[in-house]
């Protein structure tokens, strides 16, 4: 049988090889719709396979980038893979998802990793540990867009939510609802994950801003296995919290899990609200009070920005921080 070639496939649309070539690379910018789908029906109706190791060879592509997670386990982290996948299988790439786990040993080794597969960038939730590695990559001119996370030392494309607004957007509602002691829940204080820096800073300036109608508040952080010996330390007190902010939604499984072990109603006894809004928030009994991230807009933009470097489409190459807004939805928690 005689191998389908690019020309077979040009000749076949009624269009040049080149337009072809811009089809299968996603690059539909200057491209009408009727031309997509002439080019399209040709592909199928000829069987066409594209030999990706000489495409790659040609090109200088693998038409492949590398994400790597701080920690899937994060329902935020796997909206924004969705978002990416999404984005670049429309533009024919495909993606190899990393996790990392916090680990900056971990996050070394997959970055060498996806360099050897020759990726054509990468986006990632950074540990903020391997400021080097992430240099040298940045004098090698590779695209690189970072996620959730701040690195002061480099300069990079960072893709973050507004936690100051997050946060103040819980503790507004909380001081309106006059909740006299709030309980704010953290996994462990490191200066290198910014949204729990930034939610926690800004959480206690606006309660300090509240004045003699601040709430007392009292700040529990540490590794997510200790949250609930430390929350039952806590509701000992006389002064027992009436309001919980965590700030995640891994926290959020820990405190749901207390309140219902110590048989505490909710918001009769503890009004809750949490940044992410879980996909059980809506049914969960009472449905929960929560603070949005729009994480498939910002796995969207992370992935504009990150194909506009790999095709050097950027008018502007000053990295640049861009921060969304969250979205508080009131339900029946707080």
């Amino acid at each position: 049988m005689k191998k389908i070639t690019l020309a077979d496939v040009a000749k076949h649309a009624g269009v040049s090889k080149s337009t072809v070539s811009q089809y299968l690379n996603g690059r539909f910018d200057y491209m009408g719709e009727e031309t997509r789908i002439k080019i399209g029906q040709a592909v199928k109706e000829l069987n066409y396979r594209p030999n990706m190791v000489a495409r790659s060879l040609k090109q200088k592509s693998t038409t492949t980038i590398g994400v790597i997670v701080a920690n899937i386990l994060h329902v935020f982290s796997t909206q924004v893979i969705r978002a990416i996948e999404d984005f670049c299988h429309d533009r024919g790439f495909h993606v190899i998802v990393c996790n990392a786990d916090d680990q900056p040993e971990k996050e070394k080794k997959y970055i060498e990793m996806l360099k050897a597969k020759q990726v054509d960038g990468i986006i990632v939730f950074p540990t903020g540990d391997n400021v080097a590695l992430y240099q040298e990559l940045l004098d090698e001119g590779y695209p690189l867009v970072f996620m959730d996370r701040m690195v002061k030392e480099l300069k990079v494309d960072t893709i973050l939510l507004d936690n100051d607004k997050a946060a103040g957007l819980a503790a507004e509602t909380f001081i309106k609802g006059g909740y006299k002691h709030i309980a704010m829940v953290s996994p462990p204080l490191t200066e290198k994950v910014t949204p729990r820096v930034e939610r926690v800073q800004a959480f206690e300036k606006c309660m300090k801003k509240a004045a003699e109608h601040a709430p007392e508040l009292s700040l529990i952080h540490g590794e997510i296995d200790s949250l609930s010996i430390k929350l039952a330390a806590l509701f000992q007190d006389s002064e027992k919290p009436d309001a919980i902010f965590a700030i995640n939604d891994r926290v959020l499984h820990e405190v749901l899990a207390f309140l219902r072990k110590e048989n505490l109603q909710i918001p009769a006894d503890v009004a809750v609200i949490n940044v992410d809004d879980v996909s059980f928030a809506t049914f969960y009994n009472p449905p929960l009070t929560t603070i949005s991230q729009p994480a498939f807009e910002m796995g969207e933009k992370a992935a504009e920005l990150l194909f506009a470097s790999i095709w050097k489409k950027k008018s502007d190459l000053t990295p640049k921080i861009t921060r969304f807004a969250p979205v508080l939805i009131r339900r029946e928690s707080c």
